[in-house]
C-alpha cells in the first residue's frame, strides 16, 4: 500500500461544503468518489460500494450456496474490508456461505506479528473462525531467515511463491471450496502493466480473470476486481474498521511499486484509467501460435507446476543447499533446478532428501 493511501486512511476526506448528495439529494455530500467523481453522502457511499461488490459476486457466479470460503486475511485494509463486507453481504443476501479467516505468518518480525494481532481481533469482531499457517512450520524458514541468506533484492520472489502455496495448504486444512483475496482494481491494473513489461504472455492471458486456479487445488476469487483502492480506504475510514496499515519492511524497492506509482499518476489525470487498463487486459487475445506452458504437477510435492519441479521446491532446494540464488529468474533446465542435466541426475536423490528433515517437508 502506498504512502498516499495510508495517509488518506488516517485523514478525514475533504469537506464538500453545503452541496447535497448527487444520489439522494437530501443529505450533505461527505466525499467525492474516486471512481466516478460523484459527490455523495456517507450513507449513499456505503450503499453503492457494497452494491457494486454484490453485483460483481452475482454477475460472475463466484459462489454457490453451501460453499466453504476462506478469506485471505493479512490484517491490512483490503482483507479487513473484504471480511467485513462479505460477512454483511452473506447475511443480507443469504449467500449461504461458511466463512473463515486464513492468514499466513511469513515470519517478519515487527510487521507480520503485529498485523496478525489485528486479524485475531477481526476474528472476534466478525465472528469468523481463524486459521494461521506459517512459513516456519511449512518450509522450515522464516522470511527473516531468507532475507539474511538472500538479501533485499530478490526476497519478494521467495515470499510470493511460498505465500501462494501456503494459502492453498491452509485452505486444504480448512477443507474449503474457494479462497477469496482482497486484490483490488489497482492491484489488477498493476499486474496487467507488469506482465506487459516483462513479456509474460502466460500470466498476461489470465491475470484479469476474476476466478483463477480452477485447474489447481482450490479456486481463488477476487470480489474487489472493480473496486478502487482509494474507495476501500474511505470505506474503512468511515466505518472505523480495525486494520493494520504499516507497509512490509522488506518491500520498499519491489518492482511492483514503480508500476503502482505510474498507475497513480494516470488515475490523477483520468480516474477511469484503472478500469480501462483492466478492460484492455480482458480483451487481449493470445496468438494461437504462441506456445503456452502445459500445466502439470511437481514431481516432489505434487503442487501444480509447468515444470518437473514447482517454483517453491526449486527455491527451497536452493536455500537448504546454501545456494539461495539457485531458483531466482527463469531457468532453462527442464527440472527448474539445474541447467546441467548430467549433474542434475547425479544429485537427484540428494536433492530429493534436501527438502525434508530439519528444514521442513513440503509434500502437498
Amino acid at each position: 500500500m502506498d504512502s498516499a493511501a495510508i495517509d488518506g486512511a488516517r485523514q478525514p476526506p475533504a469537506r464538500m461544503g453545503s452541496r447535497l448528495c448527487t444520489r439522494c439529494g437530501e443529505r450533505k455530500a461527505a466525499l467525492k468518489r474516486p471512481k466516478t467523481l460523484e459527490q455523495i453522502c456517507r450513507e449513499c457511499f456505503y450503499v453503492v460500494f457494497e452494491d457494486e461488490i454484490h453485483r460483481t459476486i452475482v454477475d460472475n457466479n463466484l459462489f454457490n450456496s453451501g460453499d466453504r470460503v476462506a478469506i485471505g486475511a493479512s490484517g491490512g485494509k483490503d482483507s479487513t474490508v473484504l471480511a467485513y463486507v462479505l460477512s454483511e453481504l452473506n447475511r443480507r443476501h443469504k449467500y449461504g456461505l461458511d466463512l473463515f479467516l486464513l492468514s499466513v505468518d511469513e515470519g517478519i518480525t515487527g510487521y507480520r506479528d503485529d498485523s496478525l494481532e489485528t486479524v485475531k481481533r477481526n476474528e472476534i469482531q466478525y465472528g469468523l473462525p481463524l486459521k494461521i499457517v506459517s512459513y516456519k512450520d511449512l518450509y522450515g524458514w522464516t522470511m527473516d531467515d531468507i532475507v539474511k541468506a538472500i538479501g533485499l533484492k530478490n526476497n519478494c520472489t521467495f515470499c510470493g511463491v511460498f505465500r501462494r502455496q501456503a494459502l492453498d495448504r491452509g485452505a486444504a486444512l480448512l477443507k474449503v471450496d474457494k479462497i477469496v483475496t482482497g486484490h483490488n482494481a489497482d492491484d489488477i491494473a498493476e499486474t496487467v502493466l507488469l506482465n506487459i513489461l516483462r513479456g509474460d504472455i502466460a500470466r498476461l492471458s489470465r491475470c484479469t480473470f476474476i476466478t483463477t486456479g480452477e485447474d489447481g487445488p482450490i479456486p481463488r476469487c477476487k470480489p474487489f476486481k472493480y473496486t478502487y483502492e482509494k474507495e476501500i480506504v474511505m470505506y474503512a475510514y468511515f466505518k472505523k474498521l480495525d486494520y493494520f496499515s504499516t507497509e512490509c519492511i522488506y518491500s520498499p524497492n519491489a518492482y511492483r511499486g514503480f508500476a503502482r506509482e505510474f498507475i497513480k499518476d494516470l488515475e490523477r489525470m483520468r480516474p477511469r484509467a484503472i478500469l480501462d487498463i483492466i478492460k484492455s487486459g480482458e480483451n487481449f487475445r493470445i496468438s494461437t501460435t504462441t506456445r503456452m506452458p502445459e500445466q502439470g504437477t511437481c514431481e516432489r510435492c505434487g503442487y501444480i507446476s509447468s515444470q518437473k519441479l514447482c517454483k517453491a521446491c526449486v527455491l527451497l532446494d536452493g536455500l537448504n543447499r546454501g545456494l539461495p540464488k539457485l531458483g531466482i529468474g527463469r531457468t532453462k533446465g527442464v527440472s527448474g533446478v539445474d541447467s546441467d542435466g548430467e549433474q542434475q541426475d547425479k544429485r537427484s536423490e540428494r536433492d530429493r532428501s534436501s527438502l525434508q528433515g530439519k528444514h521442513g517437508n513440503i509434500d502437498f
